[in-house]
């Protein structure tokens, strides 16, 4: 049995190189356009070449999202910007516009394609379609159930992928028309609002206007629409055994500290079902760890059927923060640990070492010095200098964090 490509987000160069650091065997990010997260910062064609080569550098692949369903309009913009990339050396394209496919393969006739989730893969004719189309991969629709994504990754000539970890959509793979209708603004483009998070009072059925029903659990109102988080790593042999070929974890929003503790706990689960598949179990301290990032709660989605009223997170559409991203670790030399501070630190802060191999060191703040050596108390400035005396030593640069407080 092939282990799975662990494949993992990156929104900004940082966050693509902590994800290779901490285990990832691929990672997806986005350009300036024609993907579906507009929001967050991506990647610009110069960026994009960096991205390559520090990818290649470190023997993994690196994936453009195309994921867009274009318009007229952005026919010609979409033929200058692939003309514009084609010299970047990537390992795939995710497309899922016809259109858009059509034009890589006039332009980029030997980039591989991948089809994006948003094509809605959900059954054994569509992927040998999208094969016979020349894709080498598909990412199957998140509304499959593990009989079903068995099913359909025995296709010969062509892999699966699906997600394991990160945010759900309540549409169908993510084809929401909810922010286009309420905003103007096209989830199908990269512009989504979210408004499936919002806390919503009343609901009016078309039939029965002005017949508003309440919906109000408390005084905060409902979220009716707003998923849990996916989490599979409880299901990994099952999904190991189906057959797909690439384990996706969701969030180019998210912060290096969520893709970095993500990607590490899923590298050791895979890692530990390969080295002894007979005694694998899903250790406490791995659902610990993931439980520490920010989620709505967990469910595993449709893998065992449709689910059911415990898949959505009615009080809140906020994420549960139990620690934020506090420093990155730049230097330690037996003396000092040299750090980068992302969020406030104070003394009396622990801060928490996070290493590739799964472990964690705390460090006690009961010292802290800026760059000139000058004691200090606090560390309030976003991306200040700091020394903490240590005598520890371990590989670098790596993620810390703080309790939340």
């Amino acid at each position: 049995m092939k282990k799975p490509e662990l494949l993992a987000p990156a929104g900004d160069l940082e966050k693509l190189k902590f994800a290779y650091l901490y285990g990832a065997d691929a990672c997806y990010i986005g350009g300036e356009q024609f993907s579906l997260r507009n929001n967050t910062a991506n990647f610009s064609p110069d960026e994009m070449r960096e991205a390559v080569r520090l990818a290649h550098s470190f023997g993994k692949k690196l994936y453009l999202a195309l994921n867009i369903f274009a318009h007229n309009a952005d026919i010609d913009a979409l033929r200058a910007y692939l003309k514009e990339i084609s010299d970047i050396e990537f390992d795939a394209f995710i497309v899922s516009d016809l259109g858009v496919i059509s034009l890589c393969r006039e332009i980029l006739p030997h980039m591989p394609l991948h089809i994006s989730t948003q094509a809605n893969t959900t059954n054994k004719l569509s992927l040998a379609a999208w094969r016979d189309m020349g894709a080498e991969r598909a990412v199957l629709a998140r509304e499959l159930t593990i009989d079903e994504i068995t099913e359909v990754s025995k296709v010969e000539g062509i892999e699966t992928e699906i997600f394991i970890h990160g945010a759900m959509c309540v549409s169908y793979s993510g084809r929401c028309l909810l922010s286009n209708f309420m905003l103007g603004r096209d989830a199908n483009q990269g512009n989504c609002a979210h408004p499936c998070r919002w806390e919503y009072a009343v609901l009016e059925e078309r039939n029965r206007q002005g017949q508003f029903f309440g919906m109000e659990e408390d005084s905060r109102g409902a979220y009716i629409m707003n998923s849990k988080d996916m989490c599979l790593l409880p299901c990994l042999p099952e999904i190991i055994e189906s057959g797909v070929s690439s384990f996706k974890i969701e969030g180019r929003n998210k912060s290096a500290y969520y893709v970095a503790n993500a990607v590490r706990i899923y590298r050791a689960a895979i890692d530990a079902y390969f080295d002894d598949e007979n005694i694998y179990y899903c250790l406490p301290e791995w659902i610990e760890e993931l439980n520490a990032l920010g989620n709505r709660g967990y469910t595993i989605g449709f893998l065992h059927g449709k689910p059911n009223e415990d898949a959505f997170c009615y009080e809140t559409s906020e994420s549960s923060k139990d620690y934020v991203f506090a420093a990155v670790v730049d230097a330690c030399d037996g003396e000092n640990l040299y750090i980068t501070q992302r969020n406030h630190l104070q003394l009396g802060d622990v801060l928490e070492i996070l290493l590739p191999d799964g472990s964690n060191i705390d460090i006690p703040l009961t010292e802290m010095y800026d760059e000139d050596g000058e004691s200090i108390e606090t560390a309030p400035h976003p991306k200040q200098k700091v020394q903490i005396p240590c005598a520890l030593t371990f590989p670098v640069p790596v993620i810390a964090r703080r309790k939340y407080r």
